[in-house]
């Protein structure tokens, strides 16, 4: 693990400490890694390998080719 010494304003010090309370973290360690965690999840999905995998195995696929809905419909059984 890595340690980091960091100055943080006032007023981020303050979500800090809301955030650890919510949460019942034992520290600001805790709550800065919460929040560094769920902005993880917010990034483009793009930039994550198991979308990038998951794309690589859509373009894979073959398709059915069909000229109008109701030509879709048979196929599907609908």
């Amino acid at each position: 693990m890595v340690k980091a010494t960091i100055e943080i304003p006032e007023r981020e010090n303050r979500i800090l400490n809301i955030v650890k309370g919510q949460h019942g973290f034992k520290n600001r360690d805790q709550a800065l890694i919460f929040l560094i965690q769920e902005y993880e999840q917010s990034l483009e999905p793009e930039l994550r390998p198991e979308y990038v995998k998951k794309l690589t195995q859509i373009d894979k696929q073959k398709g059915v080719p069909f000229k109008s809905i109701e030509e879709l419909r048979k196929l599907t059984g609908e």
